[in-house]
């Protein structure tokens, strides 16, 4: 098939891309660049540099070459603070570029989509492991515009027979095919400690201690990279037009901030000096989600589910980013 992959120069799309040429598929990138590396995108890809808004009608009129079979659409803003601090940029960002892709995509008779959503839509979840039934209240913009999104893609398939997915997850980690997380503005766990370990960070903030869980630290849901790669594979070959499937992605069982700061100073054979801090509003004490749903419907099976594995993988790749770990380009 050939498939356009949004975002596909950032962490989540290249590898994305990366599996998808692996596959036996043509890819073609969509990439502004804003947030993504360049040397993301796969060899093999064709790569597209611009705002969605601006090429996706030229991309799915076949400019890069004969008809579009479908899209995995992973562009988006996605910082929790950022989204509170301007609302705006996310509203517009995130959900005016998604309805302009969905519009082209009408446009140009492409009836396949595989959107790349979050389990922030569902907030601060009142049964863990979150299941696709739990209600969704976010708690953040980020959440919501995300959250928008996968209702348009619901109407959008009753109405014009697309035949779309929704995947959502928390925090995806580790590396694959020579790419892993490098963000300007880094936010996630595992990459912040093994900055720590580097020397980029003097020292990793615990916020809290005292929680509700077996060490007294937060726990959070982690998936490899390349096991999240497939599940958007199997989502593109089961999608149906008419038909919008929603499936979470998770490990089940989390682990604590504590057990991740451990398994990095094993990995890394740093110290990794951490700090106890306060909490932060609106931390839940523990968010999972379950991924019953597409293990039964679809078949995912995760292989690389060990927290060593995740980040072993994660640490091999920041050693050998060298100079370029704070470089979005």
């Amino acid at each position: 098939m050939k498939l356009v992959v949004t975002g596909g120069a950032g962490y989540v799309g290249s590898v994305c891309a990366a599996t998808l040429l692996e596959a036996g598929h043509e890819v073609v990138v969509v990439d502004d660049l804003s947030t993504g590396n360049r040397y993301a995108v796969p060899d093999g890809a064709t790569f597209v540099e611009g705002e969605i808004q601006d090429v996706i009608d030229d991309v799915l009129a076949g400019a890069t070459g004969g008809p579009v079979d479908g899209v995995l659409h992973f562009a988006a803003k996605s910082l929790v603070g950022e989204s509170v601090d301007d609302p705006a940029m996310y509203w517009h960002g995130n959900l005016d570029v998604s309805l302009s892709l969905l519009d082209a995509m009408r446009r140009h008779n492409v009836s396949s989509l595989v959107f790349s959503s979050t389990a922030a839509t569902y907030g601060e979840p009142e049964v863990v492991p979150i299941t696709e039934d739990a209600p969704t209240h976010p708690t953040n913009p980020y959440g919501a515009t995300k959250l928008s999104i996968d209702y348009a893609i619901s109407s959008y398939c009753n109405a014009y027979g697309l035949g779309a997915t929704s995947l959502r997850y928390f925090n995806v980690a580790g590396a694959y095919n020579g790419i892993g997380e490098n963000h300007i503005t880094e936010t996630h766990l595992i990459p912040i400690v093994l900055q720590v370990a580097l020397g980029y960070r003097d020292k990793i903030l615990v916020y809290g201690d005292d929680w509700p869980t077996k060490d007294g630290t937060c726990v959070r849901d982690y998936i490899h990279i390349r096991d999240l790669a497939d599940a958007h594979m199997l989502a593109l070959e089961a999608n149906t037009r008419g038909t919008h499937q929603l499936y979470n992605l998770g490990s089940g069982d989390g682990y604590s901030v504590q057990e991740v700061i451990e398994v990095c100073r094993e990995v890394t054979g740093h110290p990794i000096p951490a700090e106890v801090a306060p909490r932060r509003a609106g931390d839940p004490a523990t968010l999972i989600a379950s991924s019953e749903k597409i293990r039964r419907e679809l078949g995912w099976n995760p292989s690389r589910t060990q927290l060593r594995t995740i980040v072993e993988d994660a640490w091999e790749f920041t050693r050998q980013l060298g100079d370029r770990s704070h470089s979005a380009h």
